[in-house]
């Protein structure tokens, strides 16, 4: 009985070629991101050795030392709640303005629509400084220097913009079938607007107030300009403050720096489905 062998086949050059590619691409991801997760790393590992010089940290902490952190929270612990109070004022501001204005130019077809999201877009483009110093000649006469009201506006009006052209593309692609069966059960504008058209945006509005909470987290330029006291006082403020007076405690400096990072990762997290939905939800109509 004659018996047969297999030879099993080489792979071809061009499986060879491709998977040589993936473990490229897969290395060359892996090295940007180590690069571009350093310095957070390196945060945390100062940090954590809150009795070494800036000069003689370690490169791996031998220790879990934290009280550096216990430092930073007796010393900002009051600042990182007034950031959190300021940034989710600031929120609600920024939504209660973009959702109504972006609803009216994405359903109720404005004369010189496009032309309102167009400046809409420019003027994110305006130097933060210019307004600054507008606003602090602004705030003086209306007595909102040195006010937690005066920062949460002044920081919601960097996130309104981004805020009503996210939200006018997504509330574009609502079909008007919907909304017109609204108005025929007997719903009026408003009632449509806040039982219908905001419910179907939710991954916008998230997107949105996310976005607007980040901005309002990590302002400093607003939180310098209108504000003389320390009555209100952001972490960002502190930490700028806190370098001035503990430059030789970089521990300490550092931990308030995580800490300062912490609510702004977690809801990153939290919210990374809402936001990819949010942001490309208004992409296909």
């Amino acid at each position: 009985m004659a018996t047969t062998t297999q030879t099993s086949a080489a792979p071809a050059p061009a499986t060879v070629h491709r998977t040589g590619r993936r473990w490229g691409a897969t290395v060359l991801g892996v090295v940007i991101l180590a690069v571009m997760l350093f310095p957070l790393y390196w945060m945390v590992n100062t940090a954590l050795q809150p009795d070494a010089s800036l000069v003689d940290v370690a490169p791996v902490p031998t220790g879990l030392d934290l009280s550096g952190f216990s430092s930073a929270l007796a010393d900002q612990g009051t600042n990182l709640l007034t950031s959190l109070a300021v940034a989710l004022g600031a929120v609600a501001i920024c939504l209660a303005v973009s959702a109504p204005a972006a609803y009216g130019l994405a359903q109720f077809g404005l004369r010189g629509g496009r032309t309102i999201v167009f400046g809409t877009l420019i003027t994110q483009m305006v130097p933060g400084i210019v307004i600054a110093n507008a606003l602090y000649s602004a705030y003086v006469d209306l007595g909102l220097v040195n006010s937690y009201f005066g920062l949460m506006l002044a920081d919601a009006s960097l996130g309104i913009p981004f805020a009503i052209v996210l939200m006018r593309a997504f509330m574009v692609s609502i079909p008007r079938e919907v909304i017109e069966a609204a108005e025929v059960d007997g719903a009026g504008r408003v009632r449509t607007f806040v039982r219908v058209v905001l419910p179907m945006s939710r991954n916008s509005l998230i997107t949105a107030g996310l976005f607007s909470f980040l901005y309002a987290w990590s302002d400093f330029m607003f939180a310098l300009t209108l504000n003389t006291t320390d009555d209100v006082k952001p972490i960002t403020l502190g930490i700028y403050q806190y370098i001035g007076a503990h430059v030789g405690d970089w521990g300490s400096v550092m931990a308030a720096s995580v800490l300062s990072a912490v609510p702004a990762a977690v809801l990153l997290v939290l919210s990374q489905k809402y936001i990819a939905a949010g942001i490309t939800g208004g992409s296909v109509k």
